[in-house]
């Protein structure tokens, strides 16, 4: 199956938790938005990028453009204040000839291009996928006193990482069903979801952690140190 693949790398969080912008942050010598869209750009299944970010995520797009980078980014979209009004901003922007769209959070910096590839693959042959990893780790639900108070059963759990990939016509009913409601989706799994649609994980064997905190800087730097020393 083919059709035009447009990436939307949603940039317009706010890093409250993290006191500067993350996105622009260096890892390892480069800025961690310059990272992820080089992975996008090295995926040859993505045919273009949107990258939805403010006016300072703009001009360092435009820095990365004037310097030979980032040349499948067509246009820089203005955010909205929650990730789902964001996303359906990028959504807005889409090519008429776009067929599937790829959701990618800006601050996963170490996502493959091969594992982007897998992600687009497995959509375009059902519709939607999910970059995903089995949760392996022992959980308990805490409660507002700070106590544990019971475990949560692992079996089965996965933690949804992205990229998300989707027929661009079933994400857009999904959001359109989602901003009718008035309800709040962190991913767009969930707004797929209440369509009940089905969607298929990709396991992801790589590490692809989002940049929340500043200790994430140092544990993603580790991370490309131990991949080049291989």
């Amino acid at each position: 199956m083919s059709g035009m693949t447009t990436a939307i790398i949603v940039a317009a969080g706010s890093s409250r938790r993290m006191g500067f912008n993350k996105l622009l942050a260096e890892l390892a010598g480069r800025a961690v938005l310059r990272r992820t869209l080089a992975a996008f750009e090295a995926c040859e299944a993505v045919d273009e990028v949107l990258v939805v970010g403010g006016d300072e995520i703009a001009k360092a797009v435009a820095d990365w453009q004037a310097a030979g980078e980032a040349g499948k980014v067509r246009e820089v979209v203005a955010g909205g204040e929650q990730r789902h009004f964001s996303v359906w901003a990028g959504l807005q922007r889409v090519g008429a000839g776009c067929e599937w769209v790829a959701v990618h959070d800006g601050a996963r910096p170490l996502i493959a291009p091969d594992q982007i590839a897998k992600c687009v693959a497995v959509a375009q042959r059902g519709g939607a996928a999910v970059c995903a990893r089995p949760l392996t780790e022992t959980i308990k639900r805490v409660g507002d006193r700070g106590i544990v108070e019971q475990s949560v059963e692992r079996e089965g759990v996965w933690v949804m990482e992205t990229p998300q990939v989707f027929a661009v016509a079933l994400l857009g009913r999904a959001y359109e069903t989602v901003l009718a409601a008035g309800m709040l989706v962190t991913d767009e799994v969930s707004a797929v979801q209440q369509l009940g649609e089905p969607v298929e994980v990709v396991l992801n064997q790589g590490p692809n952690p989002k940049i929340t905190f500043a200790e994430d800087l140092a544990f993603a730097e580790r991370c490309l140190e131990a991949a080049e020393s291989r």
